[in-house]
């Protein structure tokens, strides 16, 4: 049995008769005959009674009608499913990000920007450190990744800058540096810092390190925190101060104050996102798209 036989059936059965059914379906009288005649044989009884001005359904045949329109509309519905899908309105994404950025504008608003023209695409979201975002893309169960660094071992991944981003200072409310407006990076020279630990922020800590050496010294390094805004409540407690990218200043916790850093060496870190390097979610690749245009 197969779906055009469901097909001619419905047409002579809404039809009524089997000459306007073939004139509907644009073939030839006979051969609908035969085909209607072959189903009831495959079925096992007769679904249609012939009269002299058409055919009415019997008992079977009314029954038969409406598990055959549900067929045909459940496969139709298939269809235009993989369609959609095929065109990326249809589907799932799941995103993986450090700790620090989600913070930043751009990912928020690229989100809801692809859910208001997909709404039929659904988000996973899950943050983690960068290693566990790599194994999370190569294991398949993330499919887009938004990293602070430019991740060195990223074989079968594909990078994307999207965006440097500055940093500031983040320092307790009354600590004396924070009655400056801003801040230059060797006035952080004497100071206790805190950093966010490696390897989960190394694409933070890298830079922070980096920068520091630039401008002619190493960082006094009093503690290193599991999570970016663990930083921010250890300077919040008056342990020390930290570099924070300055979408994080958006998180106004008590006790913590932020400054621009001005002068050079400019301390500023990547935004990226990654994904694998064959990836052929047409979902996917569209959000990656979005993300691209809009940074």
């Amino acid at each position: 049995m197969e779906l055009r036989h469901l097909r001619y059936f419905v047409a002579v059965a809404r039809e009524g008769h089997v000459t306007r059914a073939a004139e509907r379906l644009g073939i030839a009288q006979p051969p609908l005959s035969q085909q209607i005649r072959a189903l009831e044989d495959e079925v096992g009884t007769k679904l249609l009674q012939r009269h002299p001005r058409g055919v009415a359904l019997t008992d079977a045949g009314r029954a038969f009608l409406v598990d055959a329109e549900a067929v045909l509309a459940g496969a139709a519905q298939a269809a235009a499913r993989a369609r959609r899908t095929a065109r990326g309105e249809v589907g799932r994404i799941a995103v993986g990000f450090t700790t620090s950025a989600p913070f930043h504008p751009l990912v928020a608003r690229a989100i809801r920007a692809f859910r208001a023209d997909r709404p039929d695409v659904s988000f996973v979201l899950e943050e983690t450190g960068s290693a566990e975002l790599l194994a999370g893309l190569r294991a398949e169960r993330l499919d887009v990744a938004f990293v602070r660094s430019g991740l060195a071992e990223a074989a079968g991944l594909a990078i994307h800058p999207l965006l440097q981003e500055d940093m500031v200072v983040a320092l307790p409310h009354r600590h004396r540096l924070a009655r400056r407006p801003k801040l230059t990076l060797r006035d952080l020279a004497p100071e206790t810092l805190i950093l966010y630990r490696r390897p989960d922020g190394r694409g933070l800590y890298d830079v922070i390190v980096s920068a520091c050496a630039a401008a002619g010294f190493a960082p006094q390094v009093g503690q290193e925190a599991p999570r970016i805004v663990s930083t921010l409540n250890l300077v919040a407690a008056g342990l020390g101060l930290t570099l924070v990218p300055a979408s994080l200043s958006r998180l106004q916790l008590e006790g913590v104050t932020y400054r621009p850093l001005s002068g050079r060496p400019a301390v500023k870190v990547p935004l990226s996102v990654a994904c694998r390097a064959d990836e052929r979610s047409a979902a996917t690749t569209a959000f990656l798209a979005l993300v691209r245009e809009m940074a």
